[in-house]
Order: C-alpha cells, then sequence, then structure tokens
C-alpha cells in the first residue's frame, strides 16, 4: 500500500478539525447554516485531494487540485466570518486559519509544478 503524501494527511486532519467544530458550532451555538457551509468546503478540501491521488492523468490531478485550493479559499472565508461574528474565538480562528493557509501554499506550489512539468509535454 502507497503511503498518503503530506497534503493528503494534512488535508484529512484539518477536515477531521472542521468536522469538530461543525460539531461545537451546532451544539454550543446552535449555529446551523454557517456551520454548514464550513463543513462542506472545509471537508471537501481533503476529499479532493484524495480524488487526485487517484486521477486517470496529470491534467485530472491538476483539475481536482484546483478544486481542493478554492475550497480552501472558501473555508478561510467562512473562519473569517465565524470569528468577525464572535462564534469562534481568535485562539480557535488563528489555529485553523493557519492550517487553512498551510494547505493553499502546498496546493498552490503543487499545481505550478504540475502546471510547469505539463507545459514541457
Amino acid at each position: 500500500m502507497k503511503s498518503e503524501s503530506i497534503i493528503q494527511m494534512k488535508s484529512y486532519s484539518f477536515s477531521v478539525r472542521i468536522v469538530k467544530l461543525y460539531q461545537y458550532l451546532n451544539k454550543e451555538h446552535k449555529e446551523y447554516t454557517l456551520a454548514k457551509q464550513l463543513l462542506r468546503c472545509g471537508t471537501s478540501i481533503g476529499a479532493n485531494v484524495e480524488e487526485a491521488s487517484g486521477g486517470q492523468s496529470k491534467r485530472d490531478f491538476l483539475s481536482k487540485l484546483s478544486i481542493a485550493y478554492k475550497e480552501a479559499r472558501e473555508t478561510r472565508y467562512w473562519l473569517r466570518i465565524l470569528k468577525d461574528t464572535g462564534y469562534i474565538n481568535n485562539n480557535m480562528f488563528i489555529s485553523l486559519f493557519n492550517d487553512c493557509e498551510e494547505l493553499l501554499k502546498i496546493l498552490s506550489k503543487i499545481q505550478k509544478t504540475i502546471k510547469i512539468n505539463l507545459d514541457k509535454t
């Protein structure tokens, strides 16, 4: 069995944290709408990374990673909304936001590398 890549591990761990935040928002704040938006995009990052790892071609791989990147940007938006509306405190926000930023940087770097390799062919 092939071991998971760094992006697979990090996006999976981030998804677990997003699910826990979703549970917290539902239980402690009875917040369902914003929490559901965050849950969808926050867990979609890892799901698309997983799909990319089974891509049929480099272009398919790149397409799935591009979707993961967009979902990470959306997640970053919802985290900011939750912080600025008082649903999560600054410490929760900073920790999740920094992890999201790290995912964005990794995804961006992978996309650039793949694009360069595709341009050479």
